[in-house]
């Protein structure tokens, strides 16, 4: 006598009809298993089994990426950004040996060799409240002053735009006032000619070290485990979300 085959679920069609299948996940409970995983920085597969399968959770993480729904979400709750003031800054991460052993002809653009050995460097702009606005990944040797060119869009007439020595250039300085906004940049030692520059105000701009270390309490950002610099990139706006989502909830 053969075993008796469970049956599957029958879940209703958007045409009112029967489909046959297996009932799908709840969403914020794959939300949930995500976000474990961008807390601890274990694989994929260590994800507790109260969160659903784990091909589940990975399966949801690269679809909504690819869809843009990260992108979305961290652009919804950003709306509410203090533009009066804005922050830039990176950080350089680590990569992880699990990371950096892809195979050359699809090794991600985003891993470099630096002081530090093979390094990725995130790039943020932040408001005046410490939280982002933009976010960026390059190689951990790329130069903070030119990786800002494209960043500094939201930086509007009536702004100012606080940075350190990295990014002192002609170029960024003229792009700025070009818009009506101005650059508290603190000035390069060989510089000869005299620049404005407000030392009260630029004391503010710790708030971006504090956005870097607030992110690198999430593990699957402080050490960068992701082959592809997309995903790694996804992970980093998940916890910009986490923070933002609290500053929000506190403001309420």
């Amino acid at each position: 006598m053969l075993p008796s085959r469970k049956p599957l679920n029958c879940l209703k069609s958007p045409d009112g009809g029967q489909s046959r299948g297996v009932a799908r996940v709840d969403d914020r409970r794959v939300l949930n298993g995500i976000f474990w995983r961008l807390r601890t920085g274990a694989p994929w597969a260590d994800i507790p089994a109260r969160y659903g399968p784990h091909t589940t959770c990975v399966n949801r993480f690269n679809r909504w990426r690819k869809a843009g729904v990260w992108d979305r979400i961290l652009s919804a709750v950003s709306k509410a950004y203090d533009g009066d003031i804005q922050m830039i800054d990176s950080s350089s991460i680590r990569v992880h040996q699990h990371a950096a052993n892809s195979k050359k002809q699809t090794r991600s653009r985003c891993i470099g060799r630096s002081r530090g050995g093979l390094t990725t460097k995130i790039h943020a702009l932040v408001d005046a409240c410490g939280l982002p606005i933009v976010l960026k990944i390059t190689e951990g040797q790329a130069h903070d002053g030119r990786s800002a060119q494209d960043m500094i869009d939201t930086v509007e007439r009536g702004d100012v735009l606080l940075a350190d020595r990295a990014y002192d250039s002609n170029a960024l300085r003229q792009t700025l006032a070009a818009r009506g906004a101005r650059a508290n940049v603190k000035p390069m030692p060989n510089r000869v000619a005299a620049l404005q520059f407000n030392r009260r105000l630029y004391r503010k701009r710790n708030l971006v070290e504090r956005f870097f270390n607030k992110i690198k309490h999430y593990r699957a950002v402080a050490t960068r485990y992701d082959k592809r610099d997309d995903n790694f990139l996804t992970s980093i706006k998940l916890a910009s979300i986490r923070i933002w989502l609290r500053f929000n909830e506190s403001m309420t």
